[in-house]
């Protein structure tokens, strides 16, 4: 496999895809682009060199530079000993991967804890920055609440029945236990910024949630996401372990501390 499409592979881009926007790269001029990068998961990936467009020299250092540090960045060295500590699991920037800060997993912890109430059930989407640090038992309250994490890397398999296998390109093929309306919250952080990635985990929440919701994602989809969900953007302002070039911001359709924090 060439350099080039061996570059490619590693952003899990679909063939004649250009590559598009991660955390280090400016974003095209085009509607889909992301935190990470607007495509599908890597089992979307071709083998063949054929139509792989030729990146510049430029994108390939900083691709191999992003990968270097990811091996090598001692901030992502965690403790085996504590499964559930954010970070646990390194995260796979082909998978368009990126963990909150401790801080942000704690809060973001506390809000879901509070809207879920005594005895109340949270879902995880594609967040599991959140489920690790709401499984910790550091936050107040979790131990009177449950959560599972949906997930398309079937590595967080490791934690059992909390697990859910979740491909957002097949929005309400969940496991025959998971029942509709059966969360207090929803909590999401779609993988990509793009309209169609937003519309079909929309469907997903709205599937899994009683009402409340809670959007982590771009805020350049602020107008797409009040149009699915009605949710208006928060003045907190959640932070992840590496700078991202997108602005990220939270999301809800409740009454919330996050409003005005």
């Amino acid at each position: 496999m060439s350099p080039a499409a061996a570059a490619a592979a590693a952003a899990g881009r679909r063939p004649q895809e250009p590559l598009v926007n991660s955390f280090r790269f400016l974003p095209p001029s085009k509607e889909n682009y992301s935190r990470r990068t607007a495509t599908r998961p890597p089992s979307a990936m071709s083998d063949s060199d054929d139509d792989v467009p030729t990146l510049s020299a430029h994108t390939l250092a900083a691709l191999q530079e992003f990968y270097n540090e990811t091996k090598t960045d001692p901030a992502l060295v965690t403790t085996p000993s504590d499964q559930f500590a954010v970070g646990a699991l390194e995260e796979d920037w082909r998978m368009s991967q990126f963990w909150y800060s401790d801080e942000t997993a704690a809060q973001l912890a506390e809000e879901v804890i509070r809207e879920a109430g005594e005895g109340g059930r949270i879902a995880c989407v594609s967040a599991p920055s959140v489920y690790q640090k709401l499984k910790q038992g550091v936050v107040d309250g979790s131990d009177r609440v449950s959560a599972v994490v949906l997930e398309y890397d079937r590595r967080f398999a490791t934690y059992g029945n909390d697990f859910i296998f979740y491909d957002y390109n097949e929005p309400l093929s969940l496991a025959a236990s998971v029942a509709p309306q059966s969360f207090d919250i929803v909590l999401a952080d779609p993988p990509y910024l793009s309209e169609e990635c937003l519309s079909k985990v929309a469907q997903t929440i709205k599937y899994l949630s009683k009402g409340k919701v809670l959007l982590c994602t771009g805020a350049i989809m602020e107008k797409i996401a009040k149009d699915l969900l009605d949710v208006k953007m928060c003045s907190f302002l959640p932070k992840h372990n590496r700078q991202l070039s997108n602005e990220f911001r939270c999301f809800v359709n409740y009454p919330s501390r996050l409003l005005s924090c």
